[in-house]
């Protein structure tokens, strides 16, 4: 277990800076989500180019996130963390005055990348920072942040888009983020207490590039293959991802053997919680980022929306996403936490099915009363999958290994958020090319490419229930997390 320099106490108004930092690459999400289809038509972009914009960005979070964690216990978690404020606001300003796709993709790869540097500054240093009351209060508070983020983000965003503030249109999505690093790295210094560790922990980079080439390999053939027609190199692309992982597993496994610290701890990656919430990681955030981006573009490109109504259409699934977090502790004490995940997955299930049924029946003109009850249902249903996510994952591992398996979930966490819009997206962009022959208007193709992809969700999530029963068989009772309180029954 590593130790810290010396003991600091984080007062409450350096958490709301911390908080505030927390929103950036939240909120900018939600933002991007909304803006997709003013960036397509003022920069022509292809609907490849738009799910890399929300891929690129969750891919290049994913890679650095563990190095992220690691900068900051070497270095200084206050300096990383104005270090990583810094370069936010500079790619949010270079994502705001780019004039092509390929100059936005960049920008959002610097996004992703001080992203992973911010996060885990903050949970450390609330970590360290406070205990007892005050530590449970600052993660309740961490936890809840990520439902009003996504409902400022929503809002936000549609409005700055319509409202074309001085004449910027989608680039003010990006802009607005400027001065709000501008008053974090103001206040962070006098307000945030610098803390690091005694020991330097070494940067797994071969480990980290790896990960990133398999992740690549997924990603890249999953976004591009219905423009290219699945030709062969795009089949080759995504061949290599088995043999890529291997080797990073080898590679993992040879780091651990020599004492070193590998991005994903094959020690960890051995135990059965772990594993599962791999598996949940992957099936559920991939669900969710993708049905974000579809939808999102449905609603704009579709069925005409203004980019305030369909920010706003979201606004419900973000309320009852806020409302079952806070439900969602109670439901797992009485409960526990793999039959909650099961509830909620099916809760997240009718939903989409609600919502298929609705989007049928009112196209092409939904409104946000229309959307509001199945997405309501879609927003609780999720809150209570993220409830139980860490709970599960973090099950078996032992208190002086904590921080290495929240690393190693979150990594894989964060990766699903990026394959998402690829995979969906390649899913709805599929299904716009094969009707394009078809004597089908355009907004009725919308219509059916949106079916399609809630459909290929509802598949996906029908794969995570029966795994999670699977589990919860085998695994009824998981061990307790070191240190922590007696765990609920799964």
């Amino acid at each position: 277990m590593h130790s810290e320099a010396s003991p600091t106490t984080l007062r409450q108004a350096g958490l709301f800076v911390l908080l505030a930092g927390q929103l950036l690459p939240q909120i900018d999400f939600s933002i991007v989500n909304v803006a997709m289809h003013a960036i397509a038509h003022s920069l022509h972009a292809t609907a490849t180019e738009l799910e890399l914009m929300v891929a690129v960005y969750g891919v290049a979070f994913a890679v650095c996130l563990a190095m992220g964690g690691r900068l900051g216990d070497n270095y200084g978690r206050r300096r990383i963390f104005n270090i990583a404020v810094f370069l936010f606001g500079v790619a949010s300003l270079l994502c705001g005055v780019a004039n092509s796709m390929w100059f936005l993709l960049g920008a959002r790869v610097l996004q992703g990348i001080a992203a992973a540097l911010l996060i885990p500054q903050i949970l450390a240093t609330i970590h360290v920072g406070l205990r007892g009351h005050a530590h449970s209060r600052a993660l309740a508070l961490f936890a809840s942040i990520s439902g009003l983020a996504f409902i400022i983000g929503q809002v936000l965003g549609g409005f700055l888009v319509a409202a074309d503030i001085g004449g910027l249109g989608w680039r003010s999505a990006f802009l607005i983020n400027l001065p709000v690093c501008a008053a974090i790295l103001a206040l962070s210094r006098r307000l945030i207490p610098e803390t690091r560790r005694d020991n330097a922990a070494g940067i797994d980079v071969p480990g980290t590039m790896l990960l990133a080439f398999v992740i690549l390999a997924v990603l890249l053939p999953l976004a591009m293959g219905p423009s290219m027609h699945w030709t062969w190199p795009v089949l080759a692309v995504l061949v290599a991802a088995a043999p890529l992982t291997l080797w990073l597993w080898k590679t993992e496994l040879r780091q651990e053997r020599r004492g070193l610290h590998p991005l994903l701890p094959p020690s960890l990656v051995r135990l059965p919680s772990v594993r599962f919430g791999f598996f949940v990681a992957i099936l559920f955030y991939a669900c969710w980022s993708g049905f974000m981006f579809v939808l999102a573009l449905a609603l704009q490109a579709g069925a005409g929306m203004a980019p305030t109504t369909a920010g706003n259409a979201f606004i419900p699934l973000g309320l009852a996403f806020f409302a079952g977090s806070l439900m969602s502790p109670r439901l797992v004490g009485a409960w526990g936490r793999t039959r909650v995940l099961i509830l909620g997955c099916l809760i997240q299930m009718v939903g989409m099915v609600a919502l298929g049924y609705t989007l049928h029946h009112v196209w092409p003109h939904p409104d946000i009363l229309d959307l509001a009850a199945p997405t309501m249902l879609i927003g609780i249903g999720n809150s209570l999958v993220v409830g139980c996510f860490y709970r599960i994952g973090l099950a078996d591992i032992p208190a002086d290994q904590a921080g290495a398996g929240s690393a190693t979930l979150a990594t894989v966490q964060q990766a699903a958020f990026g394959l998402g819009s690829a995979l969906l997206g390649s899913v709805f962009a599929q299904s716009l090319h094969q009707s394009a022959h078809l004597p089908t208007e355009l907004v009725a193709r919308y219509l059916d490419a949106t079916l399609a992809s809630l459909g290929a969700e509802l598949c996906l999530m029908a794969i995570l229930v029966c795994g999670a029963m699977v589990y919860h068989v085998r695994h009824g009772q998981p061990a307790l997390v070191a240190g922590a309180a007696p765990a609920q029954s799964s």
